[in-house]
């Protein structure tokens, strides 16, 4: 986890420093400051600097992986990481959702907005429960 908030951590200074950069040549170019693309960089830092923080809280916590130790062999990092689906529709159902409520605010229509986002709760149920029910089921007695 080491690794991973010095690089937010290093992103986030960097937008900062953009920031204050943009800030003052919108100032300067135009004599007043654009304050959109300040913001917007300005948040931007906060999200990598909440993130940062978040991988360093929990970096303290737990035992060094094999990435962040300067002895680290690649075949320490060998093994399972975790179950990923091989094939599911879910993901496609899930974008298509959310493609309509996007759809629907982009032209601010109150009903495809709603339509939109009952199919978002029906996609993330069926992606989230794929393996309890239907065909995928797996019985474990």
């Amino acid at each position: 986890m080491k690794t991973e908030y010095k690089i937010f951590s290093g992103v986030a200074v960097f937008l900062f420093g953009c920031a204050i950069v943009y800030g003052l040549y919108t100032k300067g170019e135009v004599g007043q400051t654009e304050w959109v693309g300040t913001v917007a960089l300005i948040l931007s830092g906060l999200l990598c600097l909440m993130c940062g923080g978040f991988f360093w809280f929990v970096a303290r916590r737990i035992d060094l992986r094999p990435e962040d130790r300067a002895d680290g062999e690649i075949a320490e990092g060998a093994g399972e990481i975790g179950f990923f689906s091989p094939g599911s529709y879910w993901p496609f159902g899930l974008a298509l959702a959310a493609s309509v409520a996007g759809l629907g605010l982009v032209y601010w229509q109150w009903w495809l907005i709603t339509l939109g986002l009952v199919m978002v709760i029906f996609a993330a149920c069926g992606l989230l429960f794929e393996y309890y029910s239907g065909t995928r089921h797996t019985a474990e007695h």
